[in-house]
């Protein structure tokens, strides 16, 4: 008896269906969220999602100073981060999950560094976003990778992953449902 085949009769072992290098470069390019995964003072795994800007296969955000997630850092600086392509254009189902250490910055030549890069890359006029987010309490936080949790890439499963073998890979699409009258 031979077994079930993954992405046709089920989806269970997905562990052959990961993003390859030139996949995983293209999400981190185009995705410009991520899921900030942390542990909070009692202990429990705690998530924000937030903008990021990747360079030189180093990630980074920003916050204030303030922030419950910038604050647990001091007592941990182990995270992990999910990036998706949920909201981008790319195909299928993509997910890239990464274990980092953190290393927050709050000297002025990495903000000064880091602000236009980041807002150019999120698309807004860069001097007035850059404006707005230039505060005081402001903090750049370094994520290096350590590890790689996993990825996946729904693309390469038989039907999308899905069961629809008549046709290829589908878009990320939301259906949008109107409000109740």
């Amino acid at each position: 008896m031979s077994s079930p085949e993954p992405g046709i009769e089920n989806v269970e072992k997905l562990a052959t269906f990961t993003l390859d290098d030139a996949s995983r470069a293209e999400l981190v390019r185009t995705a410009s969220e991520l899921t900030f995964v942390f542990h909070n003072a009692a202990g429990w795994p705690t998530a924000v999602v937030m903008s990021f800007l990747e360079h030189e296969g180093t990630f980074y955000v920003t916050a204030t100073s303030q922030r419950t997630h910038i604050r647990s850092l001091s007592a941990d600086p182990r995270v992990s981060i999910v990036i998706s392509n949920a909201g981008t254009e790319l195909l299928g189902r993509q997910m890239l999950s990464l274990r980092c250490v953190a290393i927050v910055h709050t000297d002025r030549q990495t903000i000064e560094w880091f602000l236009p890069l980041f807002t150019r890359k999120l698309g807004g006029k860069s001097e007035a976003f850059a404006g707005l987010l230039d505060s005081e309490n402001r903090v750049v936080v370094e994520l290096r990778p350590v590890g790689v949790t996993a990825s996946h890439d729904s693309r390469r499963m038989p039907g999308d992953g899905r069961g629809d073998l008549s046709s290829g890979p589908k878009r990320n699409v939301r259906a949008v449902v109107p409000p109740p009258t």
